[in-house]
């Protein structure tokens, strides 16, 4: 199975706390626990050209991983068109924390995807509500973060095919934080957690969510649908009675 983990790689470029958390990125914490649990791991960042996101490494990726945040607006939308025709083929998609704004998963979602949020380094509990769902595999009932930043509903996302973590943070309020999706041929994951001034990435039970839902995501080989004028697979027409006469 192939992974491609795709950040932006701004705050790690201007934020000295961001570089003492992950002094290889976001991207290469992440690719670290996934190679450590045996995926072929490539990374992307927005400085690339193409974003590291050209049609060849997006044919050969099963399942694309997105953290992105100052530079939503940065992403060219043919390199969006791209990923999006991915996913619809089979590609597996797994939105992490703020690329809820990206292009690519409002896209999908076809909705605002806006919600409340606060920095206040307040605790979060995120409370498993499907243990019987793949992704949930290995954890408890709950997972805690003592650091986190605050996202509140409303969430504005159709509502999700299956629902698999609810938030609930020191100040009140709750928030639907693991949502799964099928869009075409493609499995949609949005986890909420990662902000990028707090640890969340080297959390245990965090690594084991994504690496879970890496494998959740990827893929079925199953042929793709055809669209389109279709010849009929059987003569139209003939009827046959009860002697085998044709009649018409």
């Amino acid at each position: 199975m192939k992974v491609t983990i795709w950040n932006e790689n701004r705050h790690e470029q201007r934020n000295e706390n961001v570089r003492k958390i992950y002094p290889e990125g976001l991207h290469g914490t992440i690719q670290y626990f996934l190679q450590r649990d045996g995926f072929t791991v490539n990374t992307a960042t927005l400085d690339e050209e193409e974003h590291g996101l050209s049609e060849a490494v997006l044919n050969e990726t099963d399942v694309l991983i997105w953290w992105g945040h100052l530079a939503h607006d940065e992403v060219r939308d043919e390199v969006v068109q791209r990923v999006y025709e991915r996913v619809l083929e089979g590609m597996g998609l797994i939105v992490l924390h703020s690329g809820h704004f990206s292009k690519i998963f409002k896209k999908l979602m076809g909705t605002s995807c806006d919600l409340k949020w606060r920095e206040a380094n307040e605790k979060e509990r995120l409370w498993v509500v499907d243990p019987a769902h793949p992704i949930t595999k290995g954890l408890g009932s709950y997972i805690t973060l003592e650091q986190e930043e605050m996202y509140g509903e409303h969430f504005d996302i159709p509502a999700p095919d299956e629902l698999i973590f609810v938030s609930w943070f020191e100040g009140g309020e709750v928030f639907r934080s693991g949502c799964t999706y099928k869009r075409g041929k493609g499995k949609i994951f949005y986890f909420r957690p990662g902000h990028e001034t707090y640890p969340t990435y080297h959390h245990p039970d965090i690594q084991r969510t994504i690496s879970n839902s890496v494998k959740w995501a990827a893929g079925l080989g199953s042929a793709m649908p055809t669209y389109g004028h279709a010849e009929p697979l059987e003569p139209i027409g003939a009827k046959t009675n009860s002697k085998g006469d044709n009649k018409r």
